[in-house]
């Protein structure tokens, strides 16, 4: 057995001790995994610790979800034995510079858009991922991609699969796919927000009352993507058992190829995407 491999395989019977799993950096994405793996009961409140520089932030992880919070980032670098980054893009660089000596040797997984592989793992002489998720991490229903860095070991793609597999579904891609995931997973949760949005104020067009509306709206979406998840069959299967020729929803249907809605959907991921190259570029 390698050195790494025994490192990570004794950096799994640590977490299940209950050492710490770190988070450099505790916004809007990082902060939902950790909601998420507490909520999942992957590990304990006690055995998570995050730094963050935001007051307010630090605040309510502290009090409503019970971790360690700090200011400091090298105080979450030195104690624990695995790191996600969860810092804006343009601060991943200079925050990895600031720790990169507590950082050796130890699974780091970035969660930033932009920031490629090969920019981060001259930085320090970690095992360095990226993940690619979503906020409903929170609730235990995200969408994760994965992505190996050069030092990455496949007992390291396994620890990665564990802690996102407890809280939503995994996939593993190159990182060439990670924007994609960006804009499809990352992005997708506000594009499907705006359906909502819209499908509710179609409802209260045609006359219902606001709340009647938005609980319609958000329930017809949650239904049909847990019975698409469920079922197994295509959107287009999906699609012909609600259609009914020349019925309501073949009319609604013609409307949206009218408008062009599913081609505004496809431009969505693409502009995410091609954002998300851009900012590769932008943090070399």
């Amino acid at each position: 057995m390698d050195s790494q491999t025994k490192r990570t395989g004794d950096l799994l019977d640590l977490i299940a001790a209950g050492r710490l799993i770190g988070f450099v950096g505790a916004g809007k994405l990082a902060g939902s995994v950790i909601r998420g793996l507490v909520l999942a009961k992957f590990c304990s409140p006690g055995e998570i610790i995050a730094s963050e520089p935001n007051e307010s932030l630090r605040a309510a992880l502290r009090y409503e979800v019970g971790i360690h919070v700090t200011e400091k980032n090298a105080e979450v670098a030195g104690q624990a034995e695995l790191i996600f980054i969860g810092v804006k893009p343009a601060v991943v660089l200079p925050v990895l510079r600031e720790v990169a000596s507590l950082l050796n040797e130890k699974v780091v997984i970035s969660l930033a858009a932009g920031v490629r592989l090969e920019a981060m793992e001259p930085i320090a002489n970690a095992r360095f991922m990226r993940a690619m998720t979503n906020t409903p991490s929170a609730i235990c229903r995200a969408a994760t991609a994965i992505a190996r860095g050069s030092r990455t070991t496949n007992d390291d793609v396994d620890l990665a699969r564990k802690i996102f597999s407890a809280i939503g579904v995994v996939v593993e891609v190159n990182e060439e796919q990670i924007d994609a995931v960006t804009a499809l997973a990352g992005s997708g949760p506000a594009f499907v927000y705006t359906v909502i949005e819209a499908l509710a104020e179609g409802g209260k067009k045609m006359g219902l009352a606001p709340d009647t509306a938005l609980t319609l709206a958000t329930q017809t979406v949650l239904g049909a993507a847990q019975l698409a998840s469920e079922s197994k069959l295509s959107p287009e299967e999906l699609r012909k058992l609600v259609v009914t020729p020349g019925g309501t929803t073949a009319a609604g249907l013609a409307a949206l190829e009218k408008l062009k809605t599913a081609e505004g959907l496809i431009a969505a991921v693409e502009a995410a995407t091609k954002r998300g190259q851009e900012m590769a570029k932008e943090n070399l």
